[in-house]
């Protein structure tokens, strides 16, 4: 069995080596950055271990002896889910690691922006002092936190704003009431969250019905006050209307950390904001986080390779 890594930015791969060796597995290693870079390495290919690469239907129709796609990550954008199914290819990712990293990340940002700490700093350094903010802010435990999606990290996240005492709501038609009710969570709707929360953040996946959730229209149906957060998927978020309502002070604040297109264009609106707090897709890490990522995602390949149940396969191939 062969396992094509085709492309990661990880200082060692010695553990997915060792996992995949003794898997009985040959690991091939490659920097893919083209559907082209894919097919040229995967020729001979059981199984992909794939970050960045594009696997589009492309790259899949060309790999005839790929039955198992392993994206290393919670995402798959760069996965033709649907083509792999047709060709009963297996497709996973690691929709378990990084859940305190990226919960403490969200609730960081939405602490420092209901705050308003990025611009009394701004303030501060710029030669005022003052012992009241500009604008109003609310007591936490007045606040509504909204989380859209009620899934591992925004159940995380919903735990950790617990103590500050804030109303804990999400927006998730797939979760059944007895969860919500488990963890003291009530349920709005999505026009809801928008029109009543004072913070909103994202824990959903991009597809084709979520993509610009956020935009000028919910948008303007926030609370001049409300904090939105993204720490999901960069596509959620029309972030040229987010900047245009943080210009226009339509909303309080934002915190993005994932951008439609990354790296994130020098001249982005929104980096010139007061009020954003951003981020460069940083909010899944920590010196524990990606060692597992790795570990993991080595895990589930190797199950695959000796005809165990995968774990993590969220397709029907």
């Amino acid at each position: 069995m062969t396992v094509l890594y085709t492309d990661n930015g990880f200082s060692s791969i010695s553990q997915e080596q060792s996992i995949l060796s003794d898997a009985g597995a040959t690991l091939l290693v490659s920097q893919c950055r083209s559907e082209e870079d894919v097919i040229a390495a995967g020729a001979m290919a059981d199984a992909l271990l794939v970050q960045w690469a594009p696997i589009t239907r492309k790259v899949i129709e060309a790999l005839p002896r790929c039955r198992h796609i392993v994206r290393i990550g919670i995402g798959v954008d760069n996965v033709d889910v649907k083509a792999a199914s047709e060709r009963g290819i297996a497709v996973s990712n690691v929709p378990d690691y990084c859940i305190s990293e990226v919960a403490d990340h969200t609730v960081a940002m939405a602490l420092a922006l209901a705050r308003q700490l990025p611009e009394i700093d701004d303030r501060l350094r710029g030669g005022t002092w003052k012992i009241t903010p500009d604008r109003p802010m609310p007591a936490f435990d007045k606040m509504t936190w909204c989380t859209i999606g009620f899934g591992r990290i925004a159940r995380a996240v919903q735990a950790r704003a617990q103590p500050f005492g804030f109303r804990r709501t999400a927006f998730d038609p797939l979760v059944p009431d007895d969860e919500f009710d488990r963890m003291g969570v009530g349920r709005m709707s999505l026009d809801e969250a928008f029109r009543q929360a004072d913070i909103v953040t994202l824990h959903c996946p991009l597809t084709v019905d979520t993509r610009h959730l956020v935009n000028a229209e919910r948008l303007a149906s926030m609370k001049s006050t409300s904090v939105l957060v993204n720490t999901s998927r960069g596509g959620l978020v029309d972030t040229i209307a987010l900047a245009e309502a943080l210009e226009g002070e339509v909303i309080g604040g934002a915190g993005i950390d994932v951008f439609e297109q990354e790296p994130v264009a020098n001249d982005h609106p929104l980096l010139n904001c007061r009020r954003a707090i951003v981020t460069s897709h940083v909010a899944w890490y920590s010196e524990a986080s990606v060692p597992e990522l790795q570990r993991r995602a080595a895990l589930e390949i190797a199950r695959g390779i000796r005809g165990e149940a995968l774990q993590n396969q969220i397709n029907e191939s």
